[in-house]
């Protein structure tokens, strides 16, 4: 169901994305074969790029936050236990035990990332191992497992290719126009080559920027979603438990993300537009309304 839910998801986004290009080219009066390499060169770059950094996510946790992985032979109490909740349910779930590791960090965090869901890292912050209870360590554990279990690592991946085709693209084929536009019946004139690619930048910064949006609405979604994952691996009031430990736990002046879209930390500030994760307020209220029904 993962997989019909990731694909639908990515057919929908394409469909709008080319829609609306079409659209574009067709108020600009543009031929297609005006701007076909354009797309495809982007598309190459875009999903080309997406899902490279997806690929090397792992290592490149591994290697900026300095994650060690837990050796259960060697490992403390507390990191023997949540290598075991992680072993538990990845056997009960049908997938390859991911790797569990520990880094250091002020505050109270965890991510998971890895290019699949057989691939995948866990990594937990030393202070969410000290500061939260075993109950709601298992339920961190369940919320990372189910973002691993859902493909979001894909999915995001898939959403930022067609995001980086589409801006890429249409910033080049708006400034192609604008240079069209200002040139006059004989050729002259124009952007130039160092106006158009000043254009191009500007226009892909002002794109990525309102892209963002709808990428930071669903990745809210999706924490919505791994919340309830983990409530029913553990339950309501561990998932509940455990974000209100962690947001009396986690120091204002250091609130660091460990991982943009994966981690454990909120801002206590109102959530925006840009935000990637809903407010810890609303996701508490989210879960109490599974306890109602």
């Amino acid at each position: 169901m993962a997989i019909i839910r990731r694909t639908g998801l990515f057919l929908l986004i394409n469909f709008l994305v080319i829609t609306m290009l079409s659209i574009i080219l067709g108020l600009l009066g543009l031929r297609m074969d005006d701007v076909s390499f354009i797309v495809g060169f982007c598309a190459l770059i875009g999903f080309g790029g997406s899902f490279f950094s997806l690929w090397i996510s792992k290592a490149i946790a591994k290697s900026r936050y300095k994650v060690k992985l837990i050796d259960p032979n060697t490992a403390s109490p507390r990191e023997l236990f949540i290598y075991n909740v992680v072993h538990r349910m990845a056997e009960e779930n049908g997938i390859r035990m991911p790797e569990v590791g520990v880094f250091k960090a002020p505050s109270p965090n965890a991510f998971a990332t890895g290019p699949t869901k057989n691939k995948a890292l866990i990594a937990f912050s030393n202070s969410i191992l000290s500061s939260l209870s075993e109950d709601e360590l298992a339920a961190v554990a369940g919320h990372e497992m189910s973002h691993i279990l859902q493909g979001d690592m894909v999915t995001m991946s898939l959403i930022m290719g067609v995001v980086n085709t589409f801006v890429l693209a249409l910033a080049r084929i708006l400034a192609m126009v604008l240079d069209s536009a200002l040139r006059d019946n004989k050729g002259r004139g124009g952007l130039g080559y160092f106006g158009y690619r000043a254009v191009v930048i500007l226009l892909q910064n002002v794109l990525f920027l309102l892209a963002n949006i709808p990428i930071a609405a669903y990745s809210r979604f999706r924490e919505y979603r791994a919340d309830a994952g983990a409530a029913k691996m553990v339950s309501p009031q561990a998932m509940i438990a455990a974000l209100r430990a962690i947001d009396v736990s986690a120091p204002a002046a250091t609130q660091q993300v460990a991982e943009a879209d994966m981690a454990m930390i909120h801002n206590k500030r109102k959530v925006s537009i840009y935000s990637t994760h809903p407010s810890i307020e609303d996701r508490v209220k989210a879960l109490e309304r599974m306890l109602i029904r």
